[in-house]
């Protein structure tokens, strides 16, 4: 190394040793690294911590407890003959609306029909008699013996009549109550019995909702009291309908310790369909007005629980009583004001009088 260049590095040594003694703040920041700005980190601006924050206001907190249940049409029967036969007709047509009384399907009632006529052919001649024996017993040219049993024989003959009537009506399938068909089971010219299903008929302009709660909220259902359930629709988003409790199971269960409730849905539209499985919300609790903080911006602290406040430019503790809690948020029943602003982010490296900038404001 040459003499030139050992001067050069002496006299920068000299300069840098000369501004460490007589210039203290430089000294200071190199002792006390930590209070250089890093960028990224939350003294980059000299201890200021960034922030989101959120302005208290009071809104409607609701205790809610969540289960399943299942949607089921209002009325629902398989359509089945009273009687065996050979399927004539069938009138209806898959999943068409059907109202009360329609005639769905016959059975062949050939040998009724003229079991009938035979026994209103003999009518007439039924009621002459009586007639004949009642204008004689008036003359008491017969006596009250003979002339009751003509009566008797003609009220046989009417009763025969009413029970082949009654054959005949059995021959043919009609719709119990205002629905919709299901698929059809068996074709025209089949051997029907009573065991036979013809198709299902369900009534879905209104829908049960069925479900179940734990015997500790069992107290706590009542008629009348409405209840939310939630499914995913077409668009793979999930939507959610109100629904009115009118029944509850006479006891607990004693297999699942449950209590079954059924509520009634207007399906009016027919957007929804029974057989799903759905999501039943119960508000077991409702407070309006409440004042609550997120969870997260609570600090357990000595059996306390501490928040911040942003108060002047700098972080303030705050300590609260909480009260009804949910999945996102606490209730603070004192300590908090509505117009109060809440510091949410970062809580964790707060401390009182630590100066905070607010990036984002809720």
């Amino acid at each position: 190394m040459s003499k030139r260049i050992r001067w050069v590095v002496f006299v920068v040594l000299g300069v840098v040793v000369c501004g460490i003694i007589f210039f203290p703040s430089i000294r200071k920041k190199m002792q006390a690294g930590d209070e250089i700005p890093v960028v990224g980190s939350p003294v980059s601006r000299g201890r200021v911590l960034n922030v989101n924050a959120e302005i208290i206001k009071p809104h409607v907190m609701s205790d809610k407890t969540i289960t399943t249940g299942d949607i089921l049409p209002a009325e629902e029967v398989n359509l089945m003959f009273e009687t065996s036969g050979k399927v004539v007709t069938i009138y209806f047509r898959e999943g068409e609306y059907v109202r009360k009384g329609t005639l769905l399907a016959k059975i062949n009632d050939a040998p009724l029909q003229a079991q009938l006529k035979k026994l209103e052919a003999q009518v007439k001649l039924a009621q002459d008699r009586v007639y004949r024996q009642q204008t004689l017993l008036e003359r008491d040219a017969v006596s009250q013996e003979t002339y009751e049993s003509v009566l008797t024989d003609y009220n046989k003959l009417l009763a025969d009549i009413d029970l082949v009537q009654a054959q005949i009506d059995q021959t043919e399938l009609k719709a119990p109550f205002d629905g919709i068909i299901g698929l059809r089971q068996l074709s025209e010219g089949a051997f029907a019995s009573p065991n036979t299903k013809i198709a299902t008929l369900a009534q879905v302009s209104q829908l049960k909702i069925d479900f179940s709660v734990p015997e500790t909220y069992a107290s706590e259902i009542e008629k009348g009291m409405t209840v939310q359930f939630s499914l995913t629709g077409d668009d793979g988003r999930e939507r959610t309908y109100n629904a009115k409790v009118y029944a509850l199971e006479s006891g607990i269960s004693k297999e699942t310790r449950t209590l079954n409730v059924r509520a009634l849905y207007s399906n009016a539209e027919g957007k929804l369909m029974p057989g799903r499985y759905i999501s039943v919300s119960i508000n077991r609790q409702e407070i309006k007005d409440a004042i609550s903080v997120p969870s997260e911006a609570i600090i357990p602290e000595m059996g306390k629980n501490i928040i911040y406040l942003y108060k002047g430019g700098q972080a303030r503790p705050l300590e609260i009583t909480t009260g009804l809690r949910t999945e996102s948020r606490v209730q603070a029943l004192t300590g908090l004001s509505a117009g109060d602003t809440l510091i949410i982010s970062g809580v964790m490296q707060l401390r009182d009088g630590l100066n905070v900038v607010i990036d984002r404001l809720q």
